[in-house]
């Protein structure tokens, strides 16, 4: 391992591209720790230390690396990003314009890339404003006296809309250094962005809890976290192959196909896009109680109980259930059996024992149907252990081995190594995995 990365920067292009990569996340950093025009931090910070979870942003906090809750410049971080790619690739579906663009090839998919940066402008700008108006009002940080301690100087409207319009730009120079990653660096741009901000607050969440719960407890939150990180790769890793022998055929004087490849079907299709979507689902009621605090009214009441505290058994059942709905969900919208049965025929492709056209469709689609169950179950239940360590142990939402982290932090890394050590062995070197 520590030969692999030595030749990684013994390689001048290769080492170029790393220390560009590291150069735009020290920026990126230093951006998520500069607040914004307005903010009061003293009381930031004061309120800040009276949580004992991060609430209802709780997930976008992650995403942002806590920069959220702080109010900086990169207080929405990348979730705008990330909610208006999903919002994209549904719609690519429904509407034949996008659909018919996401088959011109690179032209059709620069078009759809700057509808997507348009979309998250705009979600941008209704996260601040939302944002914004709670912190004004004193609603953003649970168990904070707002009249104490303001978390703004001034809660003029010239500080609000300077407020908005930075923390929306600051979504923009996100989007800008994503793309600065992706085209002159390694690996993906807005993935190292992602994993950047949740690895940011790793060291921090663990500190917490071997300060809460002791020693002992830590010891056991690491020899179970790790356990978890290695289930995770072997579950991530995990892929059944289907394969598929192409027809020899004579075009001219030459002879084509005869050989054979497979389809790679992994155990999680969908990664953690189901995840977000149940998170998102779940946060409209507690949003909606949010700002109505002070209504008496049974709906209210009722989501307050059920809907808001994540220990609840019924939350945690809804949680579960939207999991496993979105897994197959998503999976039926990104892979589409006929479509991929269509190309083996037109190419002189099929499945050895099945039959080209409709039969070879049908045994995509038992075999994704049987494959998803597994993974939809694995995502809903690495999701509930944050949730069940809130009643275990009584750590915080930020609970550091679990859920939504631990996907992004061994996704990412997986394949941001094997980018790398495809560049390596480009060169004749040995990469990390042997």
């Amino acid at each position: 391992m520590l030969s692999a990365f030595a030749n990684a920067f013994r390689t001048p292009d290769l080492r170029r591209k790393l220390l560009f990569v590291l150069m735009i996340l020290v920026i990126f950093r230093a951006g998520s720790q500069i607040p914004a025009p307005g903010v009061h931090v003293a009381n930031v910070q004061e309120c800040l230390n009276q949580q004992e979870n991060s609430g209802l942003y709780s997930l976008i906090n992650m995403f942002s690396g806590g920069a959220l809750l702080q109010l900086t410049v990169f207080a929405l971080g990348i979730m705008p990003y990330i909610t208006a790619s999903i919002i994209l690739q549904l719609l690519v579906v429904v509407i034949p314009r996008l659909e018919a663009l996401k088959k011109e090839g690179q032209a059709g998919q620069t078009k759809i890339t700057q509808y997507t940066r348009y979309l998250t402008l705009g979600l941008a700008l209704l996260q601040a404003t939302g944002i914004v108006a709670l912190a004004r009002s004193g609603n953003l940080l649970q168990n904070c006296d707002s009249e104490r301690f303001p978390l703004l100087h001034d809660d003029g409207t010239q500080t609000f809309m300077v407020m908005v319009i930075t923390m929306t730009a600051g979504t923009a120079v996100i989007m800008w250094l994503g793309e600065l990653i992706t085209e002159r660096g390694v690996g993906n741009g807005m993935s190292l962005l992602i994993f950047t901000q949740v690895v940011a607050t790793f060291p921090a969440s663990l500190w917490d809890v071997q300060q809460q719960q002791g020693w002992f407890v830590f010891a056991v939150v690491m020899a179970i976290g790790l356990t978890i990180i290695a289930g995770v790769i072997f579950i991530e890793q995990a892929q059944r192959r289907i394969p598929v022998q192409y027809a020899r055929r004579m075009v001219g004087r030459k002879m084509f196909g005869g050989s054979s490849t497979y389809i790679p079907l992994k155990v999680n299709q969908a990664g953690i896009i189901p995840v977000i979507f149940a998170s998102s689902l779940l946060y409209l009621p507690a949003m909606a109680v949010q700002f109505n605090q002070n209504s008496s009214a049974d709906w209210v009441r009722l989501i307050s109980k059920y809907f808001v505290d994540g220990s609840h058994p019924l939350y945690m059942a809804t949680f579960f259930a939207l999991i496993i709905f979105f897994t197959y969900f998503y999976v039926s919208i990104t892979f589409n059996p006929n479509e991929v049965a269509d190309n083996m025929k037109k190419y002189g492709g099929f499945i050895p024992g099945i039959r080209a056209g409709k039969p070879t469709e049908d045994y995509l689609s038992y075999v994704l149907s049987r494959i998803t169950l597994p993974g939809a179950l694995y995502l809903g239940l690495i999701s509930l252990i944050p949730l069940i360590a809130l009643v275990l142990i009584n750590a915080n939402q930020n609970f550091p081995f679990g859920g939504t982290s631990i996907l992004i932090m061994v996704g990412v890394a997986l394949d941001t190594v094997k980018q790398i050590e495809s560049q390596l062995q480009q060169r004749n070197y040995e990469g990390f995995l042997r």
